[in-house]
């Protein structure tokens, strides 16, 4: 009998032992994953997230700024040349290849000589993540002196993941953009006093 109770006991006491390395080792494993910064000696927590969680709502953002940047443009040379400066960040060759294009068709000069303010609200954006594509749907309002315009804007794309940068913090790069749509919904004339 005294052979069983100690037999019982030792197995007992190396599954308890057992059991408590397990524990102890996930305990280590998920505090390897907490991070705390000092705040002027005041410990603050930093979590580390997986980057594909919030992957989608980035594509999303990036999509969102870089036409916001293409396409909302004042009467100001300097201004649209920092814009696009900023948006070709975010997009290879074919954002290069439409802004020249626009360039050469004199699109910027008859926006300065008009006075003409374009600015493009997001109506939505589609992605595919299997395929790294997105579809964009917006509205571009064009506010000239004598009327203002509603266009439709539907481009497409896809994206490819690069390394983070201060231009690009999104680490997104744009590829192979194209224009679906760019037609007028409605025009609307001033009256010019």
């Amino acid at each position: 009998m005294a052979t069983i109770v100690s037999v019982a006991s030792l197995v007992v006491s190396i599954t308890i032992v057992i059991s408590v390395l397990f524990y102890t080792y996930g305990q280590v494993a998920e505090s390897r994953k907490t991070i705390y910064i000092l705040d002027n000696g005041v410990p603050i927590l930093a979590k580390q997230t997986d980057q594909s969680v919030n992957r989608p709502v980035e594509y999303k953002a990036h999509v969102d700024l870089f036409h916001s940047l293409f396409f909302n443009i004042a009467p100001d040379d300097k201004y649209i040349e920092y814009q696009m400066n900023k948006a070709m960040y975010l997009i290879d060759e074919s954002g290069i290849q439409q802004y020249n294009n626009l360039k050469e068709k004199g699109f910027f000069s008859q926006i300065m000589n008009s006075s003409a303010v374009l600015t493009i609200q997001t109506d939505s954006i589609q992605l595919d993540m299997a395929n790294k594509y997105f579809r964009y749907y917006g509205k571009q309002t064009i506010d000239r002196k004598s009327s203002t315009v509603i266009r439709s804007i539907i481009t497409e794309g896809f994206m490819n993941d690069i390394p983070r940068t201060t231009n690009n913090p999104h680490g997104i790069l744009i590829t192979k953009w194209k224009t679906l749509e760019n037609r007028d919904l409605s025009t609307r004339e001033k009256t010019v006093l």
